[in-house]
């Protein structure tokens, strides 16, 4: 395994031989750390761009170029903005510079909360975290749900200021009450099986004191670089990452990586750290997934817009962790109706 931080301007940005491995530049929006439910996002997008340096280059300069703000650093949100519409619609078209050669991997943060809780406490039960999901803000309510998704998160989270067994409180008892609230539901059975996981709660709770955990269960960042990996091997290529700095990217982090990317069928041959304002690539791929998260975000709480959503379609990872059907079969439709069981699961 390697891990190569980068720490000069320009270094290590040198164009890819035709015949080596695919370098793929990637970073990331939405992150709100272990706060999912009650973050600022919604949604967390991961993208990946596979570009020449001077073509990436060329793409901000003719972002700049056109936008035309005095601002040292462009983001996702200049593109946004109304009157540069064409902007954001010339980069995102299928004659635009990145069309066929970028990937945006998308999470819906509420359904992560509960894929990763009911995976915890029902070990890997995928189908009943889409069915629980699914059916839990129609059987409850938005409040009960909301409370619901509140306390599953608290069970996950890493840091509590608190008693370590009292969000595990929290939880149990929010799952009781759902369970007194509708007997004999579609989702009374996935409720009885998990009100019967308390020891499972406890143990995971009771690991998190004993000491700091390698892979917190809530980051999707994590999974999302191993599912990106995986998506760029495909056809046996071999993959180098560079990635935007993160403080959550460790070497034993970058090390779990590799080693998962590796279990899941990826040539994976390292992932470099590099500041984004210093490879182009790099930025384009912070552009895209900016973008991206406003866009899904817009379709999830039923703002989309229809023609955003399009040119945004064919850059979604089909196994993007989303839990809401009507959002996803606009963000991305047939053949596959409903995103992959996440592939791979950050444990603690």
């Amino acid at each position: 395994m390697t891990w190569e931080r980068e720490d000069a301007a320009v270094r290590g940005t040198r164009p890819v031989p035709a015949d080596g491995p695919l370098e793929v530049a990637c970073d990331e929006s939405g992150s709100d750390g272990e706060n999912l439910i009650s973050g600022n996002t919604d949604v967390f997008a991961h993208a990946s761009v596979r570009l020449p340096v001077e073509s990436a280059a060329a793409s901000v300069q003719e972002i700049r170029d056109r936008i035309r703000s005095p601002a040292e650093e462009y983001k996702a949100n200049h593109l946004l903005r109304e009157k540069h519409r064409a902007v954001l619609e010339w980069l995102l078209a299928p004659a635009g510079p990145i069309h066929g050669r970028a990937h945006v991997h998308l999470t819906e943060k509420a359904f992560f909360v509960v894929d990763r809780a009911v995976d915890l406490l029902l070990a890997g039960a995928s189908a009943e975290a889409v069915t629980l999901f699914r059916a839990g803000r129609r059987e409850f309510g938005d409040e009960r749900w909301r409370v619901f998704l509140s306390s599953a998160n608290q069970l996950l989270r890493v840091r509590n200021d608190g008693e370590p067994q009292a969000p595990a409180d929290v939880f149990f008892h929010t799952v009781d009450a759902l369970r007194g609230a509708r007997s004999g539901t579609a989702v009374s059975g996935i409720l009885e099986r998990l009100a019967a996981a308390r020891s499972r709660a406890d143990a995971y709770r009771a690991r998190l004191v004993d000491g700091p955990t390698l892979i917190p269960v809530l980051n999707p960042l994590l999974p999302a670089i191993v599912t990106t990996a995986v998506s760029w091997s495909a056809g046996g290529h071999a993959v180098r990452l560079v990635h935007d700095r993160q403080n959550m990217l460790t070497p034993d982090r970058i090390a779990w990586i590799e080693e998962s990317a590796r279990l899941a069928g990826a040539r994976l041959g390292g992932l470099r750290l590099v500041e984004a304002r210093r490879d182009p690539r790099v930025q384009i791929a912070d552009f895209l997934a900016g973008i991206a998260r406003k866009i899904a975000s817009d379709e999830l709480n039923g703002r989309g817009d229809a023609t955003l959503t399009a040119l945004l379609r064919p850059y979604v990872d089909p196994a993007s962790v989303w839990g809401d059907e009507h959002s996803w079969l606009r963000l991305c439709p047939p053949p596959r109706t409903t995103p992959a069981d996440p592939a791979v699961h950050a444990a603690g």
